[in-house]
């Protein structure tokens, strides 16, 4: 008998250590999978109880706040969550709802927004005045320039994304179409009526094919490997064959001997085609890494809302080394390319800063219930991407592409001039003419203060045409509202 009871025991004291060990496993030891989980709806719960902290634009505008409200049923206080701004910020700054999960800034900074995340001063004063609240995001986004992308794009698919290119604010971030939060909290059928991907924040998660505006990068590589100048002359005729197939220049237009400065200004084919063979896998596959291509853009938005860009085959990020990939038209932005806006303004800006790729971001600081400061973020680098001297030959190469290129419409007059590159990239049977239209810029270009990605989806015309146009009122806005101040 007391042997049973032994073995009774032992056998008790291995389950209860069975049931310490998974439960150790799951609170502690992988409690961040857990957290990151879209199922895991406990922060958003847990926010009904907590008056969240606001989100704010670079003015003050209020973007995100709560509403003390009386719970249906329990009559006990709870915080809704409400965006004065409506779909104008949603790409952005996301939602936070109970039935539909966090995501955006309300998700990525929802440490601070819950009052979790807390300095030892502001911990004390919970300890004492026994409540929690959470803290203010300020963001980078300026309203001025909000609002030019979103009337430029004026309920075309597609984004916009404005960057500082010394210090890597994002200083605007529109996607079309969008979504209203609001009514995604307070209207339950509201989102099966959602078309077109709306939920989609197309500047980090939607992948395209860049066209011409990638020529841009070609032209880094070129300039950076020693054996290009912006006067190195090359074969741009339309027709010439790789991986066995002609590559025509637009429109067909027939070039000889041209410049590297020639070849981005009149973005011919047949240049940057025999440019990117002449480099090679290997050399293109090196800066496209500088310029943040094959991987995840440090942004401080959720993981699983950004889009890595790059050369994809089967959905799998593949090198530019593979026999897979045609690097003629890789090196014109076609075959089997991908990225997103907010990459394509990242090269641009790189360019911009003399070469200096900083890490982008949405938030500008951090400040507790009290008004203290809890976190400001300063500039980082996040790549060195080209030498500095090159970037300042390019920058100059895509002053021309605007003073007398494809970019004309970008032009700000004599007083501002400003670099850029057109891209048309090419959606199925070219005769019907619809593409998706491109542009990326920066200005002034003697000292930018700002940079642009511009894409209209599935559109008539060419990206000097339509997106350009979208650009330069972007630049107009960011400079008017003080952009590198």
């Amino acid at each position: 008998m007391n042997g049973q009871i032994r073995n009774l025991f032992l056998v008790v004291l291995v389950l209860f250590g069975l049931l310490l060990v998974f439960t150790s496993r799951w609170t502690v030891l992988e409690d961040g999978d857990l957290r990151a989980s879209a199922q895991n709806n406990r922060d958003v719960i847990r926010a009904q109880r907590v008056p969240r902290g606001r989100i704010l634009a670079a003015d003050g505008t209020v973007l995100a706040r709560s509403v003390r409200t009386r719970s249906r049923g329990t009559n006990t206080t709870v915080y809704k969550r409400r965006y004065p701004k409506g779909a104008a910020y949603a790409g952005p700054v996301g939602v936070s709802d109970l039935q539909f999960g966090q995501s955006g800034l309300e998700k990525s900074q929802n440490a601070f927004l819950g009052g979790k995340a807390v300095k030892l001063a502001t911990a004390v004063d919970r300890l004492i005045q026994g409540d929690q609240r959470g803290s203010t995001i300020r963001t980078t986004l300026e309203p001025k320039v909000q609002e030019a992308a979103l009337a430029g794009l004026n309920g075309r698919a597609g984004s916009v994304v404005a960057l500082e290119p010394e210090t890597g604010k994002v200083l605007g971030m529109a996607s079309v179409p969008g979504y209203d939060p609001n009514r995604m909290i307070s209207e339950p059928g509201y989102r099966t009526t959602l078309k077109n991907s709306a939920e989609l924040n197309r500047a980090t998660q939607a992948a395209y094919v860049p066209g011409s505006t990638f020529k841009v990068l070609t032209a880094a590589a070129a300039l950076d490997s020693g054996k290009y100048t912006p006067d190195t002359t090359v074969d741009g005729s339309t027709g010439q064959r790789f991986s066995g197939q002609p590559l025509a220049n637009f429109n067909g237009e027939q070039f000889g001997q041209v410049t590297l400065t020639q070849a981005l200004t009149q973005s011919i084919n047949g240049a940057f085609g025999n440019i990117a063979n002449d480099l090679g896998g290997r050399t293109l596959q090196e800066y496209m890494e500088r310029f943040g291509f094959d991987a995840k853009p440090p942004l401080d938005y959720p993981a699983g809302q950004i889009r890595t860009s790059g050369i994809r085959r089967n959905d799998k990020l593949i090198p530019a080394t593979s026999k897979y990939v045609d690097l003629a038209r890789t090196g014109i932005g076609q075959d089997k390319l991908g990225a997103t806006p907010l990459q394509m303004a990242m090269v641009v800006s790189a360019v911009a800063n003399d070469g200096r790729l900083m890490k982008p971001h949405l938030t500008d600081r951090v400040v507790d219930p009290d008004g203290r400061v809890q976190e400001e973020v300063q500039p980082q680098l996040y790549k060195q991407s080209m030498k500095a001297s090159s970037a300042r030959q390019l920058q100059q190469m895509m002053g021309n592409v605007v003073d007398e290129g494809t970019g004309a419409q970008a032009q700000l007059g004599t007083d501002v001039r400003v670099g850029g590159k057109t891209g048309t990239a090419e959606l199925g049977n070219i005769a019907d003419g619809i593409n998706n239209l491109w542009f990326i810029g920066f200005a002034p270009l003697e000292d930018p203060k700002v940079a642009v990605a511009v894409i209209v989806e599935n559109s008539p015309g060419q990206g000097g045409q339509v997106a350009a146009p979208i650009a330069k009122s972007v630049i107009q806005a960011a400079l008017a509202a003080g952009a590198g101040r």
